[in-house]
């Protein structure tokens, strides 16, 4: 690449997370609030859907991989939501097991979840800084 050739990064495409069995995968994600955006079974991947964009989370079926028990360090993917209080409380009657409560930041709060395989997200919202969240008022 010469001085003149350059890339530039536009924005994630998915974020592909490994998982076990798909079917188990789907089903804790359905239960998280995740709407699936496609399945392929065949292939052993379906795409979460994330807000209105179309990337998303991709789960893929890697042979072998069994479940782990938190902690453990991992790479975090964080999603925004209006409002991680709610989400934690949603989330725990689902049965969603949370890793710890929610916790303040700079900008509101944050929760954390792991999947069954060891995949760790955070829930977090902007309630403090709502002019740097997706939406810059809290009427939703």
């Amino acid at each position: 690449m010469s001085d003149e050739e350059s890339y530039e990064l536009l924005g994630f495409d998915n974020v592909v997370l490994p998982v076990g069995s798909l079917a188990e995968a789907v089903g804790f994600y359905e239960r998280a609030g995740f709407t699936v955006g496609f399945r392929f079974d065949e292939a052993g991947i379906a795409l979460l859907k994330v807000g209105g964009e179309t990337p998303g989370i991709l789960l893929r079926v890697e042979e072998e991989l069994g479940h782990r028990t938190p902690p453990w360090p991992s790479p975090r993917i964080w999603l925004e939501v209006p409002d991680t209080r709610t989400a934690a409380r949603e989330l725990t009657a689902a049965g969603i097991p949370l890793l710890d409560t929610p916790f303040p930041t700079a900008t509101g709060w944050t929760v954390e979840l792991a999947d069954p395989w060891g995949n760790t997200l955070g829930l977090t919202d902007y309630t403090k800084r709502p002019e740097l969240g997706r939406r810059t008022s809290m009427t939703g």
